[in-house]
């Protein structure tokens, strides 16, 4: 038998005492003759089970029970009430007790009631342990010090245990929307079946439809001829990671929302009605409330979407995050290129801090991968990872442009190669769309895409 630990609560000795001498054997069992008592306890003891009084004096039972499960919700508590008093009963139920036993107790009957309970605790654990090595093999440490995203975690933790609810995520680019959505997938009941990421803003929009519903043989022409599973087939059972979802198409909005609602959709071309269920997370780096006004999102499926939202704050905002995320991506770059890299100089980890993370986590994973796959020596300085030519004041004041060498620079090529420098890496923080890198960039889409044509052929 596993080493639970078992608390009895309750004012009257001989029912404590009879209790504690049948189940000690199998138990670590701890007896107390007040709630007040028992709570005071749990966090040193931390019992998997509570044997809970209702007609305790002072705090009663149903009060003590509350605050059980807001120390954890792991533990499982079992009420014991003189009389079966059915108010009270449901009154323990919708505060999250396990299971009632009724006075007198029969202690067979009280035994089979703890054996069931505790292979629940045991098959909870099983469970945890299972989702613990998945997300060590499927998502990357969420790393940070900072309160915020301590309390995103908490809060993704909680929100992760329903099966179906739907999921917004907010943030900027780069700021790990996807590893969030990761996170919830294997904290949750679904965590054994696919997650299917759908990036809207890559599909062209004509083809997103017959991508996320499939569509049946000869739906339209080049139709294959067996038809094709849509995405969100692929998902069932699972979870469904629309990112970019402001990029989807009023149409394709609209049998989302059906979906959503419903647990339906139509292949495209299909007569046949599908059902499946899944869990749909989306997220966005737009605002959506904007949309809406424009007429260029549906205002019922934005509630639908985000039945719970998750705000991600800019790595800007959390710089005590910054210096802990960059010694993991520099631990993890290391082993990737075999480079025996041992840290940041001091000047390095103030570049850092100082830095504008415009491109947030990803943008900061970039710098640290140049500058392990660069870096000469054991420690990284701030020209191995690309700070040191920052267009900000250095610390003299002046503007940290490179100097010009004595034989003269030239211009026209600085010029060229810091322009081709900076489309290339607003096409990295957009994702590979030239729309939205160009608008990172302040240009409009023609010029940008003219000119980086221009400058990769070499004619500019």
């Amino acid at each position: 038998m596993p080493p639970y630990t078992v608390f009895i609560v309750d004012d009257e000795d001989t029912i404590r005492e009879g209790i504690a001498a049948d189940i000690e054997e199998d138990y670590a069992v701890n007896t107390f003759r007040n709630a007040e008592e028992a709570l005071e306890a749990a966090p040193v003891k931390k019992p998997d089970l509570v044997l809970l009084d209702i007609g305790l004096p002072k705090m009663n039972g149903i009060e003590a029970l509350k605050h059980f499960k807001e120390l954890s919700r792991e533990i499982l508590v079992i009420m014991i009430t003189a009389y079966e008093d059915i108010q009270s009963v449901i009154e323990c139920m919708k505060a999250g007790a396990h299971d009632y036993i009724v006075k007198p107790i029969i202690m067979e009957e009280l035994e089979v009631t703890i054996a069931n309970a505790l292979e629940t605790i045991c098959l909870r654990k099983e469970i945890k342990a299972l989702q613990e090595v998945q997300l060590r093999k499927n998502v990357p440490c969420f790393i940070g010090e900072s309160k915020a995203i301590h309390d995103i975690m908490d809060y993704i933790e909680m929100v992760a245990q329903s099966p179906d609810t739907p999921i917004l995520i907010q943030g900027d680019t780069g700021t790990g929307k996807e590893l969030v959505a990761s996170t919830i997938h294997y904290q949750s009941p679904n965590f054994q079946g696919p997650f299917v990421t759908v990036n809207c803003a890559t599909i062209p929009k004509d083809l997103l439809e017959s991508e996320m519903f499939g569509y049946e043989k000869g739906a339209f022409s080049g139709a294959g001829a067996a038809g094709k599973r849509g995405l969100v087939e692929m998902a069932g059972g699972g979870t469904l990671f629309l990112d970019e979802v402001g990029d989807l198409s009023l149409q394709a909005q609209a049998k989302l929302l059906r979906f959503l609602e419903q647990g339906e959709y139509y292949r495209v071309g299909g007569v046949h009605l599908q059902t499946l269920q899944t869990r749909v997370i989306s997220a966005t780096n737009q605002d959506l409330d904007a949309m809406i006004v424009r007429g260029e999102f549906r205002k019922d499926l934005y509630f639908r979407l985000g039945v719970v939202k998750v705000k991600i704050p800019s790595l800007n905002a959390r710089a005590d995050d910054i210096l802990p995320l960059a010694r993991h991506f520099m631990v993890g770059f290391g082993e990737k290129f075999a480079k025996p890299v041992a840290g940041f100089s001091s000047a390095a980890e103030k570049a850092l801090l100082s830095h504008n993370w415009t491109g947030n986590v990803r943008e900061l994973k970039n710098v640290i991968e140049r500058g392990v796959l660069t870096a000469a020596g054991p420690t990284l300085t701030p020209a191995d990872l690309g700070l040191e030519a920052s267009f900000g004041p250095s610390e003299s004041g002046a503007m940290g442009f490179p100097p010009i060498p004595p034989d003269g620079l030239d211009l026209t090529a600085l010029t060229q190669s810091m322009e081709k420098y900076y489309m290339e890496a607003a096409m990295k923080m957009a994702g590979g769309n030239e729309s939205r890198a160009a608008g990172l960039l302040r240009l409009n889409h023609h010029t940008f895409r003219y000119r980086r044509k221009k400058i990769l052929s070499g004619d500019l």
